[in-house]
């Protein structure tokens, strides 16, 4: 499926409402260039034709329509990690959670995670293959600055199971290609809804 059928798809789930989300796949490696949705447009009725061409200093060389801010966070990923797509979304799970889990590291000296484990979807990460093992998607805290967001972002990538979150802000998803990145996105989006769900939950009563 091309880019923009995947941001539809992604869109129908209820992931990057309004203009929300930033969608972008390797068009060519050397030099480097994104093809994306531009900035403040509709994911759900984005078309092939409104896909614009982005070059690795995050400037528009094709297409009418402005690059998002969070290009950058996008050729960081890429460049950091290989990936052939990099999927960004505005999901409640992922806004809910990201904050809860920087405000818990807040005066401690480990980095902000969300820390899942013992769940059979953790398979569909590329890497995994039992249920009987966790992850931490690493949170970071939002900045509007995308430079050094993106150069705080960096570090931590190369760890990362193929996901970051911004605290109150949403989850950036990566894969070697297209399909993969959505596989990766949708993994993800699952275990953090389950995450969300099971904070939801009342105690477990125990037994006298």
């Amino acid at each position: 499926m091309a880019l923009s059928g995947v941001i539809a798809a992604i869109h129908a789930r209820g992931w990057c409402d309004g203009t929300g989300g930033n969608f972008s796949c390797v068009s060519r490696k050397e030099p480097l260039e994104l093809l994306m949705a531009p900035s403040g447009v509709d994911k759900g009725s984005i078309q092939p034709h409104d896909l614009i061409l982005v070059n690795g200093e995050a400037q528009v060389i094709e297409g009418s329509g402005a690059a998002s801010a969070e290009t950058l966070l996008h050729l960081e990923i890429v460049k950091r990690t290989g990936a052939g797509a990099v999927l960004h979304t505005h999901s409640q799970a992922a806004t809910l959670l990201s904050r809860r889990a920087l405000k818990g590291a807040e005066g401690m000296d480990t980095d902000a995670a969300v820390q899942i484990q013992g769940l059979e979807m953790l398979k569909g990460l590329a890497g995994l293959r039992s249920h009987d093992c966790s992850i931490a998607i690493p949170v970071l805290a939002n900045d509007q600055d995308l430079r050094r967001l993106s150069q705080t972002a960096s570090p931590r990538l190369e760890e990362a199971p193929h996901g970051l979150l911004i605290a109150g802000h949403g989850l950036y998803a990566w894969g070697h290609d297209l399909f993969s990145a959505r596989r990766h996105l949708e993994i993800l989006e699952f275990l953090l809804e389950q995450s969300w769900r099971e904070l939801l939950l009342p105690p477990l009563a125990t037994r006298p």
